[in-house]
């Protein structure tokens, strides 16, 4: 009984390991959508929004590679599959990007 419960468990624990390794597979592909182009900050004039978004900018790069991060060393951060976190966040980023005159390519 006690080496069936500890080949369910290891099973179970490969399982998980696989899926997870998938979804950090497609998170640092995602990962690499993560750029703004055709943006001149040093045309820019400088006001409380525009500061507002390069933060947005840089604050959501810095989250999603974490989030990876945190995935690859084993732990689990969400209920939902990590890709699906990431691409939450680049609406947010894409939206950053947009307002600040960039548009990703």
């Amino acid at each position: 009984m006690l080496r069936l419960s500890f080949i369910t468990c290891a099973l179970l624990f490969t399982g998980c390991a696989f899926g997870t390794s998938k979804e950090i597979k497609q998170a640092e592909k995602l990962l690499e959508h993560f750029q703004c182009h055709n943006i001149e900050s040093s045309q820019m004039m400088h006001s409380p929004i525009i500061n507002y978004y390069e933060h947005a900018l840089g604050n959501s790069r810095q989250k999603v590679e974490a989030y990876v991060q945190s995935y690859k060393d084993g732990d689990i951060l969400f209920h939902e599959p990590l890709p699906d976190v990431i691409s939450v966040e680049y609406e947010h980023y894409k939206e950053a990007c947009q307002s600040l005159g960039g548009l990703s390519q």
